[in-house]
């Protein structure tokens, strides 16, 4: 079969390589569809050090049950499914919730195991066993399934904020990502959303088509003013920050309202952790900081209903799709602020 196989930072070669065959309790899956995360794109320039080259990456997946292995029961054959990526040890306090996400030994399709950028993938035993294998209506598209593993992702991320109707919601941020919280928000009934952005001016004016309240750019302005002066002072009830920049943690701190809610949705790079940070403004304003990572099934359960019911429209973020041979286009692609979602079709 082909595959993309990352070799290294900016190395990136399509290969040849041998076809798995499903064992006992493993699924071989036909990926029809698998969008560029952000965190591919940082892989790609950088590495990171749970992606050990030579490896296949590629996490945001929809395709075709292919062949099942010995034992594997509750799908068949043919089966139109996307992939839950995080995958638990079964055993631990997190996973006995339902919180793969946060298994003690945390490990991922596409980053621990071979992901989707290939015309085959192999699903595990362990995410089989665990369910990872979510079927979807067919109604949903694979393009459109495919931006279900992010929002799910989005989903995670504001279950702690309670937004309702009134509150005024600031998202830093205006990738797919920040884009998602966009009408996750305004789906739980935010009053007010404001988006911002530090770089990219062509990805802020990509994200207009989602009709948020007021844009603003860094680059132009003071992100903190410009939130006071839209909400006479007050600050904003919910902070969103999907972009790895730690300037906009510091932001959200100084533009929340009183009984704010704060999310630190994107991580910041590992070599540089820290930020300054007012503790008495959490104190006294009281405050809620939260953080979000990855997703579970349930999340991506309600990730498809979004989608399929055409309450989040999947096809406002779909900018820019590439076969499997121009994967490095597509990251470029990505990188640029030029796309919203960029998929790739093996």
């Amino acid at each position: 079969m082909k595959a993309a196989v990352f070799l290294g930072p900016e190395k990136m070669e399509i290969k040849d390589v041998e076809k798995p065959k499903p064992k006992k309790g493993e699924v071989l899956l036909k990926v029809s569809v698998c969008a560029i995360c952000g965190t591919d794109v940082r892989i790609y320039y950088k590495g990171q050090k749970n992606v050990v080259p030579p490896h296949i990456m590629g996490h945001e997946i929809a395709g075709t049950v292919e062949e099942l292995g010995a034992g594997v029961t509750g799908i068949k054959s043919g089966e139109r499914v996307v992939i839950v990526t995080s995958v638990g040890c079964g055993e631990c306090q997190f996973c006995k919730k339902g919180l793969h996400n946060l298994c003690l030994s945390y490990r991922a399709i596409g980053y621990a195991f071979p992901g989707g950028f290939a015309e085959y993938m192999l699903i595990p035993k362990e995410a089989v066993a665990q369910g990872n294998l979510l079927p979807v209506p067919d109604r949903l598209s694979f393009e459109e399934a495919s931006l279900v593993e992010a929002l799910s992702c989005c989903i995670n991320g504001q279950k702690y904020l309670n937004i309702s109707r009134g509150d005024v919601v600031v998202i830093f941020g205006a990738g797919p990502i920040g884009c998602m919280h966009i009408e996750l928000a305004r789906q739980r009934g935010a009053s007010k959303i404001i988006l911002i952005n530090f770089q990219s001016q062509s990805r802020l004016d990509l994200a207009k088509r989602f009709n948020a309240d007021l844009y603003l750019s860094s680059a132009k302005e003071d992100p903190v003013q410009g939130v006071l002066d839209f909400t006479d002072g007050k600050g904003a009830d919910v902070i969103i920050t999907a972009c790895s920049a730690k300037i906009a943690q510091e932001h959200a701190l100084k533009m929340a309202n009183k009984n704010a809610r704060i999310s630190f949705f994107a991580g910041i790079p590992k070599d540089d952790p820290y930020i300054k940070l007012d503790s008495n403004e959490l104190h006294y304003k009281e405050i809620c900081l939260f953080g979000a990572f990855a997703s579970y099934r349930s999340q991506f359960e309600e990730a498809v209903e979004l989608i399929s019911s055409g309450r989040v429209n999947a096809r406002k973020f779909l900018t820019h799709e590439f076969p499997l041979d121009d994967i490095v286009k597509g990251i470029e692609t990505a990188k640029s602020g030029a796309a919203l979602k960029v998929i790739i079709k093996p």
